[in-house]
């Protein structure tokens, strides 16, 4: 990476210290990169800022809603939701 670069919103950008979207390859330094995996929700479920029980609401996704998940480990599925593809955590038992 070279030069002064904006500030990336991680509510609507996908990156964290061991993984990000591919598409930020070279905007960001993460120890790995993945392309989003399209997924449906097969109930609804809260989109969570961390994966954890009581971390904050981000959006209240509805059965049939579009996952573009990036990771799906220890039982929490992790990408962009909703319309304003919003970074956040699912239940993985609510993604198929």
């Amino acid at each position: 990476m070279a030069g002064p670069t904006q500030p990336l919103d991680p509510l609507t950008h996908a990156f964290r210290p061991d993984l990000a979207d591919v598409a930020l390859a070279g905007r960001v330094i993460a120890s790995h990169y993945a392309e989003p995996l399209q997924r449906r929700l097969t109930r609804s479920a809260s989109l969570l800022a961390a994966p954890e029980d009581g971390a904050a609401e981000l959006a209240q996704l509805r059965a049939g809603d579009l996952l573009l998940m990036l990771d799906n480990s220890r039982g929490w599925a992790w990408g962009y939701a909703g319309e304003e593809r919003r970074v956040g955590y699912v239940r993985s038992e609510a993604v198929r």
